[in-house]
């Protein structure tokens, strides 16, 4: 029996321009299988790990910025997606999740992969709709069309984010033979147009105002897509301006000169006084989440007079506890107008010109005091590592960043103007190491370039799962650290000084990531040092080949004492 309605929900994708599927084998959800399997227009693919499969999505949707469908059957699989959206939501990533279900009256009556499955995602999902298990009224029709209308476009809508549909199915879930299989013609697609970023002329006289009272300004940038338009308007801004701007490795700034890269080192310096110097006036900020704690703890106790952030809508967090004006306005446009208004820098403001240099001179002595650290070298370990391999990074590389220990790293590190076209993402909504190698999957799926994921042994043994499909792209290249331990418990305080460290916190592990590359047909390289690292890592790297892993062994306590020394490296420098 075909389900014209079920069908219809894969149309309406397609009519809104929503290209790719991915779905796990079930029979429960076999008629929404069957309507995104079979329309021309749509992209799917099956992974069978509904966890991975729905982290994949979420990579895929990560690369096009974009709407990607997730198709599970009833029960427990429902519940195995719940990770991913979460991270979806905190990373405003747009997924249409669908999952198929009993009929209501058979919930709860102890029938095989029945659960609760009404807005299981709880506050997690954008919102849940409950679809009709009846169509024979032509009300239920317009309800599946309605709500897949509200749906998409809810997804799409600023600020992005999942949005769940429950679909209740009765058997039989396949069509007979002799059926003809069809699309509805003329479904009707509702539009909803996005609102333009503006604010009115009476905005603007306020912010002038204001403007010249602050005498030191400073620019955060939280996670962020690339967007070579924001680079270029906030370039001029920070140029013209004479405003420092602190890029995290996750904002995707790098590409701005004299862009502030090294402050999770620098910031947490000791010296009270040095620090009192940097504390700003006025505090702008727009994206997401920052990884540098010492960032968040320097503008929680140094906190600005006034702290603006720039968001189009949604709920704004207050991550330093200074909040003072919410501007609803994308960055580009702020900046953009902001460069084009009347609103410049004064030559006879000393006091900006004199903060701008202050961050630049600690980014110079810290970023010579690396190079001094690095020079030597120092022992082998994560750190070099990892700094090794994203100094070779040229042309356009989607660069993964895995929770814990690897995003860290390199926000320690950071990258430099002329990799403009290296994109960052990692999983920093919730900062779950579940999906790291899953999400690196999705993108390198969507993406030609290189897509490089960089983790630990612990988040990469965790998703091995990643590579149980039958799509495994030939751009992606993994970097597996492993210590064979949870290393980022030596280097966080507390669990260090702990008798029970190595058992129930670092979970010392004997495993090789040697016998998964093999299993899963990954071309394997192995490196104990740092000359064999630089060996391997022009092969890996290369662009040709099929998929690639490369595993750098090193020794726990040593990673712990290389960072140990870095620290204190750099708490030593002296100004100039």
């Amino acid at each position: 029996m075909i389900l014209q309605p079920i069908n219809d929900i894969a149309g309406l994708c397609a009519l809104h321009g929503v290209r790719e599927a991915v779905l796990s084998p079930g029979s429960r959800s076999a008629p929404l299988t069957l309507a995104f399997a079979r329309h021309p227009q749509i992209n799917t693919r099956t992974i069978s790990d509904e966890r991975s499969a729905a982290f994949i999505a979420l990579g895929m949707a990560q690369a096009l910025q974009q709407p990607v469908v997730l198709v599970c059957t009833s029960g427990t699989a429902a519940y195995n997606y719940a990770p991913a959206v979460a991270e979806a939501y905190y990373q405003q990533i747009p997924l249409l999740v669908l999952t198929a279900d009993r009929p209501p009256e058979w919930i709860g009556q102890l029938d095989g992969q029945t659960i609760q499955q009404q807005n299981i995602y709880g506050g997690h999902a954008k919102k849940s709709y409950q679809l009709p298990a009846e169509y024979s009224h032509p009300d239920a029709e317009w309800h599946v069309h309605r709500a897949m209308n509200e749906a998409i476009n809810l997804c799409r809508e600023y600020p992005a984010g999942p949005v769940h549909l429950n679909i209740p199915l009765r058997e039989p879930f396949y069509p007979a033979g002799g059926e003809v299989w069809k699309y509805s013609q003329n479904l009707r697609v509702v539009e909803n147009w996005p609102t333009s970023p503006t604010l009115s002329g009476s905005q603007w006289e306020t912010i002038s105002g204001e403007w010249e009272t602050y005498g030191k300004k400073l620019i955060v940038g939280g996670q962020h897509p690339g967007d070579e338009l924001l680079i270029r308007h906030l370039q001029q801004t920070s140029r013209q301006q004479k405003i420092p701007v602190i890029a995290d490795v996750i904002s995707n700034l790098h590409g701005i000169e004299n862009a502030i890269k090294l402050q999770d080192s620098f910031l947490g310096r000791p010296d009270t006084k040095e620090m009192e110097a940097l504390q700003p006036d006025l505090l702008i900020t727009f994206g997401q989440s920052v990884i540098s704690k010492n960032l968040k703890l320097f503008l929680r106790k140094y906190k600005p007079k006034a702290h603006w952030h720039l968001q189009i809508s949604g709920a704004v967090a207050d991550p330093y506890q200074s909040l003072t004006r919410i501007i609803p306005a994308d960055a580009a446009w702020f900046f953009r107008e902001l460069n084009n208004r009347s609103i410049k820098a004064d030559e006879a403001m000393p006091e900006q010109k004199k903060y701008f240099r202050l961050w630049q001179a600690h980014q110079k002595a810290a970023g010579h005091t690396a190079g001094e650290f690095f020079g030597q070298p120092p022992a082998w370990g994560e750190f070099a590592a990892i700094r090794e391999c994203m100094q070779q990074l040229k042309g356009p590389v989607n660069l993964h960043l895995a929770n814990s220990t690897a995003v860290r790293y390199a926000n320690y590190i950071s990258l430099q103007p002329f990799q403009d076209k290296v994109k960052v993402f990692a999983n920093r909504g919730t900062s779950g190491i579940d999906g790291s190698t899953s999400t690196a999957v999705g993108c390198a799926l969507i993406s030609p370039d290189l897509s490089l994921l960089i983790t630990g042994d612990m988040a990469f043994f965790y998703d091995r799962n990643a590579l149980w499909n039958n799509y495994l792209p030939e751009n992606l290249r993994i970097m597996v650290l492993n210590n064979h331990a949870g290393g980022i418990f030596r280097l966080i305080k507390g669990p260090g000084d702990q008798p029970e460290l190595e058992e129930y916190f670092e979970t010392r592990q004997p495993l090789k990531a040697e016998a998964t590359a093999r299993e899963f047909g990954l071309e394997y390289f192995h490196c104990t040092n740092e000359e064999e690292l630089r060996t391997a890592l022009k092969s890996f790297l290369s662009p040709e080949g099929g998929p690639k892993l490369l595993e750098a062994e090193t020794d726990s306590k040593t990673n712990a004492a290389i960072l140990k020394d870095y620290k204190s490296r750099i708490h030593g420098y002296t100004m100039e």
